[in-house]
């Protein structure tokens, strides 16, 4: 299938000039629209530039080759804003929502996310989607007339309900949230500006979530091969992977290794994209969507994989469950830097003076749930490295993650 480069602006995509609108108002841009305003100030903020040194498999200091939370965010923007493109969504959105979908994950990946809901177990847990907006909303402290970045309704919804909606109709928290009930930030945010949390968010939000499941895939698959934790051959167990090799050689027999993992890479990610938009037109099509409205109101996400790509990302995350991400080298690294993240809680738990005074004044006074949430913003925006530091700060067992 040859992709279309760009098409006309599809009538169910975002239109800025008809933007819900921002939480505190302000003056349009002369030079910006609202979305492409949203990117800029998601880019310029503090928590993004952190993201260079925040851990997506590898920790900051195994190799400069390796993804950080940066460059995946990157790779997840490129593939967003090919995909808005293709199908004819606002691309400033799909950015603006690629660029902040990682912005609540604290230093150390997934296992820094599970040391910090464990140490808020009573006060609500810890979740990276809700950390995003009360970094966005909060927690960056740049204007002088309101906290957070004050972005678009629309932006706020998609970072939130990129992965469907949080709650039925009724109210009633659903899929994930049934359990443990809507996260505090979400809700107490939601209590200012309702974001509609029963229903999907817009097609951009859906193009950034499966741009993020694409981006995972390839480059966690080049990260791997790289780290030595699996080889070339066994990619060929994954069938979508062993056809693009088979491809691969008998158009160029001779290719060294150093080529050929990239061409896997780049001919995976052409063939994901192509399948988002083949199934996307399909789906479209078939439930007469002809709005914006539509497509939050439909039963089921419109924007997303046919079934036999959906079984391949299935595969492929199956192939790196067991040889990347529960790798005996991963799991060690993982557990001394989910272990360090706790000692840290329970420090500044217990010495909140030893944080900068922006985060430890008034923290005495202040009850045990808010005095936990406080000291788990401040652990969350850390990088690997400065939580490291200030771990060796206070203990003498500060771990070497090699």
């Amino acid at each position: 299938m040859a992709v279309q480069a760009s098409r006309p602006r599809s009538p169910f995509a975002a239109d800025p000039g008809k933007s819900r609108g921002r939480l505190h108002p302000e003056a349009a841009s002369i030079t910006r629209n609202a979305f492409r305003r949203d990117c800029d100030r998601i880019i310029h903020s503090a928590a993004f530039r952190r993201l260079k040194h925040k851990t997506q498999v590898f920790v900051f200091h195994e190799g400069d080759h390796y993804r950080t939370r940066l460059t995946h965010t990157l790779e997840v923007m490129q593939v967003a804003r090919a995909l808005a493109r293709a199908l004819g969504l606002d691309e400033d959105l799909a950015e603006a929502l690629a660029l902040a979908h990682d912005l609540g994950h604290p230093p150390f990946g997934h296992a820094g996310e599970r040391a910090l809901d464990e140490c808020l177990r009573n006060a609500g847990g810890f979740d990276h989607n809700a950390q995003a907006l009360r970094v966005v909303t909060a927690i960056e402290r740049r204007y002088p007339a309101f906290d957070g970045l004050n972005l678009s309704w629309e932006t706020l919804e998609g970072i939130i309900k990129h992965n469907g909606p949080l709650t039925d109709a009724r109210g009633q928290p659903i899929g994930r949230y049934r359990k443990s009930g809507i996260a505090p930030a979400i809700a107490a945010y939601n209590a200012l500006q309702d974001l509609d949390l029963w229903s999907f968010a817009g097609a951009e939000a859906q193009a950034a979530a499966l741009a993020d499941d694409i981006a995972y895939d390839a480059h966690d698959l080049d990260d791997g091969v790289r780290a030595g934790l699996f080889d070339l051959q066994e990619l060929t167990e994954v069938p979508i992977l062993a056809a693009i090799a088979g491809d691969i050689r008998a158009q160029h027999p001779a290719i060294e290794a150093s080529r050929f993992v990239p061409e896997l890479v780049r001919r995976l990610i052409g063939s994901l994209i192509e399948d988002v938009i083949a199934e996307t037109d399909r789906r479209i099509a078939s439930c007469g969507i002809e709005s914006i409205e539509d497509i939050r109101r439909a039963d089921a996400p419109l924007v997303g994989f046919s079934a036999q790509a959906a079984e391949a990302d299935r595969l492929i995350k199956a192939f790196l469950y067991p040889r990347m991400y529960r790798h005996p080298r991963v799991i060690r690294i993982m557990d001394d830097a989910a272990r360090a993240v706790g000692q840290l809680f329970a420090h500044y738990d217990a010495e909140p003076g030893d944080m900068p005074p922006e985060w430890h004044e008034g923290l005495e006074d202040t009850e045990p749930v808010l005095r936990a949430r406080r000291i788990a913003d401040f652990i969350a925006g850390m990088t690997d490295r400065y939580a490291l530091a200030e771990h060796a700060r206070f203990f003498d067992s500060t771990p070497d993650l090699r």
